[in-house]
């Protein structure tokens, strides 16, 4: 199903969906004279249903807040504003005053109706936000929205913080003569261990689709990629992915028609997949990315447990950091999930790359059985100094699976994140 599926990795962004149009601009949201681009506005003129998940941290921003309330309160939505460098959060009454004028601002550049903007921020938390400069990069924003693939690299670019890049994707398939995109932007480098982190992900489609599916869709994507991922186990305050669907392409997805469903479901999944691997191999001055895969669980959370007990362990990432095949830490931590898993079944195994199938060409064994496999210490060397490498661990209690990624932790991460 997914061969049906055309992915261009590195595209243009949102505006490769028709009836999108975008914007970046700068309007110095850090207050310190920088021409950085930190303000994107994404708009569509036809009305959209739409979806989104968000932090489950207590402490959510102003942003997270409202666009919860505005979600719940259902109707027609028609875009997003974000901006970078403040992550309004933790601000108070005047944070909530301030996520609603922005609000107010986006409707009114664009014509749209009321409650119809999500608001979204994302930078340093505990600062108020400069709303003059704010509310003229939404003014500034408005006279440059178009469908450019320009101006869709800009909004990619305007939410970005730490990151060192921008992450785009566009998926493609033809339906009945039809062409329908999906395509998404994100940003997120630091701060990640997504239940949702400081990530934010936006995507659109031209697909027609019901609030239900659209939300049951995006969740279902989410599980095995946002949140999937961890750089350094710290959740954000600001978490969010939206998802729009503008029906500019005529077609409809319904659960009737579940050839179609399943096709725009798998072409919502490859784009999260992507951006999610996108974020975690941009983490904050991380050398390696690295694929958990726990199986043979007797649940799925049981499995979930030990791989985000081994991807978050910072003995076991500074192992990494220093391309120390230590799997004495890996299985330390396996244990201290506390799921009941015994060692005498155990088989642990180094496999080069980011397979994406459930081929591991190149497989070396560190554990059989519980046993030590010491002759194959100078293979384990090879795949863990590679920039990207598997963890295979079969608890052979079961039937079920997860599979997080992780990243190492140098000493570049601790450098950069000392003070801000």
């Amino acid at each position: 199903m997914t061969s049906d599926i055309t992915i261009t990795p590195h595209s243009p962004g949102i505006a490769d969906v028709p009836g999108f149009h975008c914007a970046g601009v700068a309007c110095d949201v850090r207050c310190n004279d920088d021409s950085r681009l930190d303000l994107a506005l994404v708009y569509s003129k036809t009305p959209c249903t739409a979806a989104g998940v968000f932090t489950t941290n207590d402490i959510k921003a102003a942003p997270v807040v409202l666009d919860q309330e505005l979600l719940a309160g259902g109707g027609d939505f028609h875009g997003i504003v974000i901006n970078s460098g403040n992550a309004n959060a933790c601000t108070g009454t005047q944070g909530m005053a301030d996520a609603r004028a922005m609000l107010e601002k986006a409707e009114a550049v664009c014509g749209a109706p009321e409650k119809s903007f999500f608001v979204c921020s994302t930078g340093r938390i505990g600062r108020v936000l400069p709303m003059e400069n704010v509310l003229r990069g939404i003014d500034e924003a408005a006279t440059v929205l178009d469908d450019s693939a320009a101006q869709s690299k800009a909004a990619a670019e305007a939410i970005l913080t730490s990151d060192t890049r921008s992450k785009t994707v566009t998926a493609q398939f033809d339906w009945e003569g039809e062409t329908i995109t999906v395509a998404g932007m994100a940003k997120g480098a630091g701060m990640i261990e997504p239940n949702m982190a400081t990530m934010l992900a936006f995507i659109a489609t031209d697909a027609k689709v019901s609030h239900a599916l659209l939300s049951a869709s995006l969740k279902s994507a989410n599980t095995t990629s946002f949140n999937a991922i961890t750089v350094d186990g710290d959740m954000s305050t600001n978490d969010t992915v939206l998802f729009l669907a503008n029906g500019e392409s005529g077609v409809e997805i319904t659960s009737q028609n579940a050839e179609l469903a399943e096709l725009f479901i798998e072409a919502v999944k490859a784009v999260c997949k992507d951006l999610a691997l996108k974020i975690a191999g941009d983490g904050e001055r991380i050398t390696k990315l690295v694929q958990v895969i726990v199986e043979g669980a007797k649940d799925v959370s049981s499995a979930e447990k030990v791989a985000r007990a081994i991807g978050n362990s910072l003995l076991v990432k500074t192992s990494w950091y220093g391309s120390d095949p230590n799997w004495g830490r890996l299985l330390d931590a396996a244990g201290y999930a506390r799921v009941g898993i015994i060692e005498e079944k155990i088989d642990l195994a180094y496999v080069p790359g980011i397979p994406m199938s459930g081929a591991f060409e190149g497989s070396v064994p560190a554990l059989t059985q519980g046993q030590p496999q010491d002759d194959n210490l100078s293979q384990w060397k090879e795949i863990v100094s590679e920039k990207e490498f598997t963890i295979h661990l079969n608890l052979n209690l079961g039937s079920e699976k997860f599979t997080l990624y992780s990243t190492d932790l140098s000493e570049g991460y601790v450098d950069f994140n000392k003070s801000e």
